[in-house]
């Protein structure tokens, strides 16, 4: 007979489906929050390339001499290799044995599930503050308005969902006393259809001082399937799509019980000059390019 609430295998797959149950879920929702329809499956080593276009404008000239051409040049900014994130953690029989199984180990998963989830965001938007078009205001309401017209004239032919990045430090200070409704998903807070914008997102990997925005339809998801011959290796619970892939074992040399998490998926805007990067307090409205992506 079985000793009496004891941990098995059953319970530890039931314990890694929740955890890729949690993930997708939170993934599907970031997705949802930012208007992106474009999740795609890629291999490990496939080279995502990120573009930006650069104008070089003709020269006025007086009747009757020769136009000089103007230039739009399309030049790769950056190229990204997805590859495989890997996490381990381990806790050890004293901890178990003190804490109980679930706050020692199950407690402690979604702890490593939240820094999974900062990652991503944080690699994104190290990409958002690189964005090639750029506005000032002399305040937040004002750089705000800047921002989303060059997101107007930048997108001006396209039907877009207008997404909107601000430190929360930023849009509290703005927003002072005022009572709004945030929603919260994948660890982001945001508004919908707040200020012009389709979606506002509060986070603090947005520099204060600084406010940028892009059109949905340049945000992209890629991701590499943690299934298949790399699930089976390291006996990794998936589900159908494989965005992330997790697995529990004991180890019997150091009286610890570890958790193995794999992912491969990345963030990314198709174009840099397709986002507008605007800067709190400079003065008045300027941009780089009116240039539509």
């Amino acid at each position: 007979m079985a000793e009496e609430n004891i941990t098995t295998s059953t319970d530890l797959y039931a314990q890694s489906i929740d955890f890729v149950e949690q993930f997708n879920g939170s993934v599907q929702k970031l997705l949802q929050i930012m208007g992106i329809t474009r999740l795609t499956p890629m291999s490990v080593g496939s080279q995502i390339k990120i573009y930006s276009n650069k104008v070089t404008k003709g020269s006025k000239v007086a009747e009757g001499e020769t136009i000089p051409l103007s230039k739009v040049e399309r030049k790769l900014s950056t190229t990204l290799e997805l590859a495989f994130d890997k996490y381990r953690k381990q806790v050890t029989a004293e901890a178990i044995q003190s804490s109980g199984f679930q706050a020692a180990v199950t407690d402690t998963d979604s702890k490593l599930l939240r820094e999974v989830q900062k990652d991503i965001k944080q690699k994104f938007l190290d990409f958002v503050a690189t964005g090639s078009t750029t506005a000032t205001g002399t305040n937040f309401q004002s750089t705000i308005g800047n921002v989303l017209g060059q997101l107007a004239v930048k997108w001006e032919d396209d039907d877009i969902q207008s997404v909107a990045f601000v430190n929360p430090i930023d849009f509290y200070a703005y927003l002072g006393g005022a009572d709004i409704t945030v929603q919260t998903g994948f660890g982001l807070q945001y508004i919908q259809n707040f200020m012009g914008f389709n979606t506002v997102i509060l986070t603090s990997y947005q520099k204060q001082g600084t406010v940028a925005a892009t059109a949905s339809e340049n945000i992209n998801y890629a991701y590499a399937s943690a299934a298949g011959a790399l699930g089976q290796a390291f006996t990794l619970t998936t589900d159908e799509t494989g965005l992330i892939g997790i697995t529990h074992s004991p180890k019997t040399e150091n009286a610890s019980y570890e958790t193995l998490v794999i992912d491969a998926g990345v963030l990314f805007p198709e174009r840099l000059d397709g986002i507008v990067v605007g800067t709190i307090g400079s003065g008045s409205s300027t941009t780089t390019s009116t240039t539509h992506a």
